[in-house]
This record gives C-alpha cells, sequence and structure tokens, in this order.
C-alpha cells in the first residue's frame, strides 16, 4: 500500500516542477489546448446529431407502439454519449501526446536532466520522424486495449448492483493504469523500452502506478482541469519512470533556482 501513496507523491512533485519551470508549463499546455478543440468539437457533433444516428441505426422501432421507440432510441443516445465520453478520457492522454510529442519531449528530457545527480538524460538517438511513428503506433496498440477494457466494463454496467458499485471502481483503476503507460512513455521510450517491456514494468507495481494514475484519472473528469494537468502530469511520468528503472535521483532542493535547467546540457 505504500506504492499508492508514493505513486500519488510524483503527481504532486510533478505538478511542483512545472509550477517552479513557468517557461516549460507554458509550451506544454498548448497540445492539450489544441486536443481539448478537438473533443470539444467531437462530442458536441455527438450531442446534436447522436439521436438522428441512433435513429437511423434502429429502423425495426419504427413499427413500435408509442411510447417505445422514443423511450428506446433516448436510453441508446444517452448511451452512446456515456460511451464517447469515455473513450474521451480513455484517449485523450494519448492523442494529446502525439500532438505534442516535441514539447513533451522536450519537458521530459529537462526533468530528467534537473534530478540526475550529474546532469544529464537519457537520448533515444532516433531521428524525430522514427520516435513519432514509434509513439503512434504503441498508442494505437494501447488505444485498442484500453477500448476492449472499456467496451468490457460498459458491459457489465448493466449487471444489477455491481455494475452500479464494483465496475464504475475498476473501471477508475483501468483508467489510471492506461493513463500511466502513456504518461509514462514519454521517459521510458527515450530510454528504448519498447511496449511490451513497458507494460511488463508497470505490471511489476500496479500499486505504484494506481496511486499515479487513479486520481489523474479523476481530475481529468473535469472538464479543462486534463489541459492544465497535463505539463506537470508528464513531469511526474518521468520521475516515476526513473523510480520504476531504479535510477538515482538527486534530493529535491526547495531553494533551488527554477532556471538551473537552462544551464544545463543534455548528453547521450
Amino acid at each position: 500500500m505504500r506504492d499508492l501513496g508514493v505513486g500519488f507523491g510524483y503527481l504532486l512533485k510533478g505538478q511542483r516542477w512545472v509550477g517552479r519551470h513557468g517557461k516549460q508549463y507554458g509550451f506544454g499546455l498548448l497540445p492539450g489546448l489544441i486536443a481539448l478543440v478537438l473533443y470539444a468539437a467531437a462530442l458536441v457533433a455527438l450531442a446534436l446529431w447522436g439521436e438522428d444516428f441512433v435513429a437511423w441505426a434502429t429502423p425495426f422501432a419504427d413499427d413500435w407502439s408509442s411510447p417505445w421507440p422514443g423511450l428506446f432510441r433516448g436510453f441508446l443516445t444517452a448511451v452512446l454519449f456515456a460511451l464517447g465520453l469515455l473513450l474521451a478520457v480513455l484517449t485523450f492522454t494519448a492523442v494529446t501526446l502525439l500532438i505534442g510529442q516535441p514539447f513533451y519531449e522536450s519537458l521530459s528530457e529537462k526533468v530528467d536532466a534537473d534530478v540526475s545527480p550529474d546532469g544529464t538524460a537519457p537520448e533515444s538517438g532516433l531521428p524525430f520522424w522514427r520516435e513519432l511513428w514509434i509513439s503512434a503506433r504503441d498508442s494505437l496498440r494501447v488505444l485498442v486495449r484500453a477500448g476492449l477494457w472499456g467496451l468490457l466494463l460498459f458491459a457489465l454496467g448493466f449487471l444489477p448492483l455491481v455494475g452500479q458499485t464494483v465496475v464504475p471502481v475498476v473501471g477508475f483503476f483501468v483508467t489510471g493504469f492506461f493513463l500511466t503507460e502513456e504518461l509514462a512513455a514519454v521517459a521510458l521510450q527515450r530510454r528504448g523500452v519498447d511496449l511490451r517491456a513497458r507494460l511488463t514494468l508497470l505490471r511489476s507495481r500496479k500499486t505504484l502506478v494506481w496511486g499515479f494514475g487513479t486520481p489523474l484519472g479523476l481530475a481529468f473528469l473535469v472538464p479543462f482541469v486534463a489541459v492544465f494537468l497535463m505539463p506537470g502530469a508528464v513531469a511526474g511520468a518521468t520521475l516515476l519512470a526513473r523510480d520504476l528503472l531504479g535510477e538515482e535521483t538527486a534530493q529535491e532542493d526547495p531553494d533551488q533556482d527554477p532556471d538551473r535547467d537552462r544551464d544545463r546540457r543534455i548528453t547521450s
């Protein structure tokens, strides 16, 4: 259980780090803002035309006596929007990280250099297009896994009692795990840790991962919060990745110069 507190501590430390480095925080906000606009447009479209889509997809209900067609289609419309909202929460991090690959890569490197005893950060040595391709491919594979979990939990949600109590709790832990994987991938991919190895590494310390990702997933349910927490979440996930790999981290100095990382030189 101790790891739950440690994971949550990394989430707080990441937010404190970007709070001391305003320039990095400002750059880190841009991808989240872009993703927020795209997701908001998609959800608005779903709200406006979801009912029409459900009516088109259920022509067999046209012959039902009133009020059953309206009730049935209204229920399906609500379910469709709820599923869209769940997928938005599950995929927002992956899409934002893909949009902001160069921003978050730079931020993660600066965190590594800032907390490393020798002031250096690992580099992948790969060209940018190759890193982007690997990130997009792995994100898609993670999204498929997350989507399957989402559909399973959605179906289990119809079970009496269990669907209204146990399933939502499990859903938050699943969301927390995949959020952490996507965020930690920025630092771990730079170290050459592939997706299979990342998942194995995260499963080896699930409580640490849940302590970091589950509160973050809950916070992401609040509109606009995800945008403002993303830079700090990437910073915190970098610290968590160092812990998972057993890398030494310099002790945090509350009086350190916020701009110290400007003078660091990142080497391989």
